[in-house]
């Protein structure tokens, strides 16, 4: 029980000392990105933030999966329902992160108050993570079987086109490596050698 504490302890420390322990997928809309508490750095990326990515697919292929229109009005309802409970969460998070901060620096402060607030924040993430999983279930719901086979078709496309962009900008970097500075400080033209010393004419 006390070497959880003391890992719990540490990870607020960690985060004290300004590692990114908590954020959310890096797309437009409302700022989705925020510090707070969790083990994984950037984004609740890959786990708060794939279904709001999942939406957003959706609906900016909507006419290739062939979405209706009330399938859109609900996708873009759970989307928005989505960004709200995050927006909210995030806001608790931070600052519950803030008390934390103070309750850390006071030695005062009994541990067990500060394992409470600790499990405050972890309990925060878990709600966000499990609005995440609802809302990619529930617009996975709303999709007829050919939809989803459709939305597997563009999203292998989309990944096929990012892998190739990626491999582009791999060839670009070794082609430009391969052409590097010549010496001398990048100038092409021969150094002067001793033989160009002499008074000038």
């Amino acid at each position: 029980m006390r070497g959880k504490l003391l890992t719990g302890i540490a990870a607020a420390l960690m985060l004290l000392a300004g590692q990114p322990l908590w954020a959310d997928e890096p797309h437009g809309g409302p700022k989705e990105q925020g510090k707070g508490y969790g083990e994984h750095g950037g984004e609740m990326k890959g786990r708060h933030g794939g279904s709001g990515h999942f939406l957003r697919h959706l609906l900016m292929h909507q006419k290739e999966i062939g979405l209706s229109e009330d399938q859109v009005g609900k996708i873009k309802a759970l989307q928005l329902e989505l960004d709200k409970t995050r927006i909210r969460t995030e806001a608790e998070i931070q600052v519950a992160e803030r008390e934390l901060h103070e309750m850390i620096r006071d030695e005062k402060v009994d541990l067990g108050a500060i394992e409470a607030k600790l499990k405050q924040g972890a309990a925060l993430e878990v709600g966000l993570r499990l609005a995440s999983v609802k809302a990619r279930r529930d617009a996975m719901a709303l999709l007829t079987p050919e939809q989803r086979e459709k939305e597997k078709a563009e999203h292998e496309k989309m990944m096929k086109k990012r892998g190739e962009h990626k491999m582009g900008d791999m060839k670009g970097m070794e082609h430009g490596m391969g052409q590097g500075m010549p010496p001398g400080g990048g100038h092409g033209g021969p150094k002067p050698g001793p033989e160009h010393t002499g008074p000038m004419h």
